[in-house]
This record gives structure tokens, sequence and C-alpha cells, in this order.
């Protein structure tokens, strides 16, 4: 009983966390709104119901364009503006990994030059590669609704290995899917060699991993190939409603402390308060109906997946890369039926249907 009571406290906490919570993030959206121009306004404005507030890819601009505002059109008054809102969203673990993310962009064009510059890469394939348009700048940034006026509203911050999608209904808000890569997953050249975004992301899946016994590890690893993306991919289904793998029932204390570790690595992302909320929930369910999956090499630098998956939220991470070298990640957090607000939105409309 005394169990369920501290959950419960936890979880109404966490919900007036979140009521306090969202003042905060309207008014940090609004003071960014105020550093923009007319014009830019047009750009990053755009209606609640357009397509593009529940459209998402993690591909570079010269694949994917995007609506909205680039981040580096923006002054730097409103870059400073927009560090505000993305400090209001994330905790500083989350708020940094976004921007080593982008600055690894940079990094790979880099790379990229200096492997042409080499006679490694001819001029054809470094003319293709430039056009891709990854770099720091090139991050969209899209307002759905407005958040001075509207009780519903979204921001969405996106571009290569970042797509943040933050929905607002009254005093809720939710912040799925939120997808985090790093092309190179490790760099391996320039004065920024061993920068890793997302490495605890890798690390915390190869200690729990390895902390399986054979049979249990039999149990977890699927006889499939490494897919060359998450499974939950933009052009693909959005939910996997199939448990695969071991279930936390089958772990010992010490390995669900271990997964647990790992699964606070997403959730700890997220502002402090909206990560209490997802703990609680986790807490509340436990950890013996969480499953996990792997396919592929136990060893870092060999292609490897592993997924995460209970009723209310689903993690993916993969790491495969073009050349085949496990150096190019891809995650992705879901909350079931809360992408984009889903069940939050609907909820909000049964309550005030007229």
């Amino acid at each position: 009983m005394k169990t369920l009571f501290l959950l419960g406290m936890a979880l109404l906490l966490s919900i007036q966390s979140m009521a306090q919570s969202v003042p905060i993030l309207k008014s940090k959206t609004l003071g960014f709104l105020e550093t923009l121009d007319e014009g830019q306004k047009e750009l990053a404005l755009q209606p609640f119901a357009d397509s593009a507030r529940t459209e998402w890819t993690n591909l570079p601009l010269g694949l994917a364009p995007r609506k909205g505002l680039a981040y580096g059109e923006l002054s730097a008054e409103s870059k400073m503006a927009f560090h505000q809102v993305l400090s209001g969203i994330f905790s500083s673990q989350g708020y940094l990994k976004t921007f080593a993310i982008m600055q690894v962009d940079d990094i790979l064009h880099e790379l990229f030059e200096i492997q042409h510059s080499r006679g490694q890469i001819p001029d054809k394939a470094i003319q293709m590669i430039r056009g891709l348009n990854w770099d720091y700048g090139n991050y969209y940034l899209l307002i759905s609704g407005n958040p001075a006026e509207d009780e519903w509203w979204g921001l969405k911050f996106e571009g290569h290995h970042i797509s943040i999608n933050l929905t607002v209904v009254g005093n809720e808000f939710t912040m799925t899917p939120l997808f985090f890569g790093s092309d190179p997953a490790v760099v391996e050249d320039t004065q920024y060699a061993g920068l890793r975004p997302l490495s605890k992301e890798e690390d915390y899946g190869f200690w729990f991993v390895n902390s399986l016994n054979e049979t249990q590890k039999a149990k977890a690893t699927l006889s499939e190939e490494v897919p060359g993306d998450i499974i939950t991919s933009p052009d693909r289904p959005q939910w996997l409603e199939d448990f695969q793998g071991i279930k936390g029932s089958e772990l010992t204390e010490g390995q669900q402390t271990i997964l647990h570790y790992l699964i606070e690595e997403y959730i700890g992302n997220l502002d402090p308060e909206k990560a209490a909320e997802h703990l609680a929930t986790l807490h509340a369910r436990g950890m013996d109906e969480v499953y996990f999956a792997w396919i592929g090499s136990y060893e870092p630098m060999k292609p490897h997946y592993y997924l995460i998956h209970s009723p209310d939220f689903l993690i993916e991470y993969d790491n495969v890369g073009f050349l085949d070298n496990a150096n190019h990640i891809h995650t992705i957090f879901r909350e079931n039926g809360r992408d984009f607000g889903a069940d939050v939105l609907k909820k909000h409309r049964l309550e005030h249907a007229h």
C-alpha cells in the first residue's frame, strides 16, 4: 500500500508540475517570436491543422525540404531566445545533445571534404554530398497555431538527425515522437575526434545485453538481419503492436536496474518535470512489463539494434552506418497514442464537446 501511495503522489506531483511548465513554455516561445520580423513570423507560424505538424523526417534538407524558418536565418538575438525555448523543453542533457548533433553535421561536412582532398572521394560524389545541405544552420523551426491565443499549439524543430515535436493542449503537453541521431556516432578525425553525442544510448545498450546469461541473451536476440534504420521510421507504421525479446520479469534485479538506466537515458533528455511523469508511469506499471529485443553484434563498431517496448512507450536504437561500420546512430522515443499529442487532443475535445 505504501508503494502505491508513493507512486500515486509522484504521478500527482508530475501532473501539477506540467501545469506549471506550460506557462513557462508559452512565455519563452512568445519571447522568441517577439525577436522575429514580420517575414520571419510568416514563415515560422503555420495553422495547427497544417499537415506539416504531424509529418516528420530525419533526412537532410537536400532530400526533404521543410516548412518553417531556418535556424541559420535567425539573428543572434533570436538564436539566444530560441535556446531559451529549447532549454525549457529539455534537461541540460537533452539540450546539449541537440546542439552537439547539429554541430556534428558541420563536422561531417569537414570529414567528407578531408576525404575528397585525399582522393578518397571522387568529384562527382562530393558534389552530390554537398547538395544534401546538412549543416548547423539547416534546421527548421515551425510553430503550429498561435501560442498567444490558442489553447492548443505545437512547436517542431527538425533537420538532419533531429525531430523535436512539442504539442501543448491546455495545461498538458507531449514531446513525442522525439528523434535523435548522430553521423558519425563517434568522430574519428579533426579536432573533434572522440566526440560521441549519443554515447550512453550505445554504452548502456551493450552493458545491458552483455549482462544477460546465454539463455537470456538467446531469448532477447532476434534471428534476423539488423534493420537499416529504426523500424518505426517516417515511411513505416509508427507503433509496434507485438512484443518481442525478453520480458522484464525474466531479468534479475541487477539486470532490471541496468535496463532502467538505459530507459532513463532517453527519458532524462526531457525537462525534469516531464521526465518525472514518464518515470511515474514506468514505475506504476513496473519493470516486469518491459520487453527488450536485440539484433546484431554484441560488440561496438559492428551493426546492432535494440528495442525497448512496454504498453506505454517505445524506444528504438539502430546503428548500422552506410559503410556497415556501426558508426551512424538513429534513436526514437515514443509514447503509446500520444505522438503529436493525439491522446491529449482527443481528451480535450471530448471534455469540451458542445
